[in-house]
């Protein structure tokens, strides 16, 4: 908890590990909240950024393959124009293939309004080996276009053959380059539901014609990303990063599990970082303790936010009562977890301690807040409101830069030119298409790793211990945005802040 380092942890708050071959992979925990409540607020909720970080899983040399594979390639007609779509799904499609370890279990999934296997040539899986990949490798340059869409097709198909597949994480990497048009065939929240849990689904999408938000659906849902490319001729080289990461990966899932105290109960726990993924408790309706699988790690970091409700009636005023328990847990004991934490609540009558809020919590609220403008402008441009769209893109690059979210903000001078990043000045570019704000959902779905530097300056181990606003953000009285406590500026308004050094 974000109360000072103690002194078996880094600096980052995780378990201090050996150096040296041969360690064993470990998985720490941080939190970070506010505890300070109101105990006379309606409805009262605390939330908590939960940080796990695992380590020295490449050390760990699981024996036997880890992954299972699927390529689904679109093949429906729209990738036939221009002709460099296609040949570069089949670039990517082979440049996966052959990172492939011997072992590998994988299969190529032609992806149209119905799903079938180009290799093998029957609905399984085969492992991988110098004359599967080359074969492979022909079938693929074989693809010609002709359908139409329907997303859930492919994906059920990836269940099915992952299903049969004896590798502890099934993985998809899915090609489109249209929207969802034949979803009656095979509805795709349906689809989701079946998969959910299943293997995780990074989405790509190239042309001119995909939804961002429909790659976010499919990817929040599945434990992946969605992402893009704007020129085809680098989507073999994306292709190979991303199998790269996927090879590094050794631990299929990691459990974190939250207990709360009496009077209070779970609301929801979400990743945050790098991106946004949904997570639903394994025994939604079970006892009061809830359990959310995350999927496929490797040596990384990973931040979520935690939600609880709680109860002040008949609670004591004035002292830390503990109000949940955070753990992790690792199926096999392969990997050595940290202890759990307390997620603690101060009930408090002085409105001054109430009223502010855990810096790290916001900065995701606020990275949320971005990726909703976003959205928002997106739907504008669609429906002709050029100016209305500005307006949203504005209130984007406002919050992109109270944030430092440095590369977001390189995303949005690609639509608007920026005048004043710190009031939301821009202007649209003219000549601004529709696929540009798609581009744009699915960056925006990428999160930085935490408050910008600046922002974090006082956060000294004294002001921690000591309950002060070092932590914590305070409400600007101009815009009523959430503010670094310390600061003597809003960064959102540029509003100076009273009382403040």
């Amino acid at each position: 908890m974000n109360t000072g380092a103690p002194a078996n942890r880094d600096a980052q708050g995780m378990p201090a590990t050996g150096g040296g071959a041969g360690r064993r992979a470990s998985a720490g925990l941080d939190l970070s909240q506010w505890k300070y409540l109101s105990g006379e607020a309606r409805e009262p909720q605390m939330h908590a950024i939960v940080t796990v970080r695992a380590d020295g899983t490449e050390d760990g040399g699981a024996a036997g393959p880890v992954l299972a594979q699927v390529l689904a390639v679109d093949c429906s007609s729209s990738m036939a124009y221009p002709q460099e779509k296609l040949r570069a799904a089949h670039q990517a499609a082979v440049a996966a293939l052959r990172l492939l370890p011997d072992g590998t279990p994988f299969a190529v999934v032609r992806g149209s309004h119905s799903a079938s296997v180009v290799y093998p040539e029957t609905e399984t899986m085969v492992r991988a080996d110098a004359r599967h990949r080359a074969e492979a490798e022909r079938a693929v340059h074989r693809l010609i276009a002709g359908g139409g869409t329907c997303i859930g097709s492919w994906l059920d198909l990836s269940r099915r053959l992952l299903a049969e597949a004896e590798a502890p994480i099934g993985h998809v990497l899915l090609l489109t380059d249209g929207r969802n048009e034949h979803d009656q065939l095979m509805p795709l929240p349906d689809v989701l539901d079946a998969c959910a849990g299943r293997f995780v689904c990074d989405a790509w999408g190239i042309g001119d014609g995909w939804d961002g938000r429909e790659l976010l659906r499919v990817t929040s849902r599945l434990h992946g990303r969605a992402s893009s490319v704007q020129e085809e001729a680098v989507l073999a080289r994306e292709y190979e990063q991303l199998m790269h990461r996927l090879l590094a990966k050794s631990i299929p899932e990691l459990v974190i599990s939250v207990t709360p105290m009496a009077g209070a109960a779970v609301r929801y726990l979400k990743q945050v970082f790098p991106t946004e993924v949904e997570l639903d408790p394994l025994d939604p309706g079970g006892e009061a303790t809830r359990r959310f699988v995350t999927r496929a790690w490797g040596d990384e970091t990973r931040r979520y936010q935690l939600c609880l409700s709680a109860d002040p009636a008949g609670r004591p005023r004035g002292e830390d009562l503990q109000l949940a328990v955070v753990s992790l847990d690792v199926p096999g004991d392969e990997v050595e977890v940290a202890p759990p934490l307390p997620c603690l609540v101060h009930w408090t009558d002085d409105e001054a301690l109430s009223g502010y809020s855990d810096i790290h919590v916001e900065h995701f609220e606020q990275h949320q807040r971005l990726g909703e403008a976003v959205a928002a402008a997106t739907d504008a441009h669609r429906d002709g409101e050029r100016d209305l769209a500005q307006q949203h893109l504005g209130t984007a690059v406002r919050l992109a830069h109270a944030i430092g979210a440095d590369q977001s903000l390189g995303r949005l001078e690609r639509l608007v030119e920026i005048d004043d990043p710190a009031a939301g000045r821009v202007r649209l570019r003219p000549g601004v298409a529709a696929v540009d704000f798609e581009h744009l959902i699915t960056a925006s779905s990428h999160s930085t790793y935490g408050p910008a530097s600046g922002a974090a300056d006082a956060l000294t181990p004294g002001s921690l211990i000591a309950g002060g606003p070092g932590a914590a953000t305070a409400r600007c009285a101009a815009c009523d945005g959430r503010v670094p406590a310390a600061a003597r500026f809003c960064p959102l308004c540029g509003h100076g802040l009273a009382g403040r050094p």
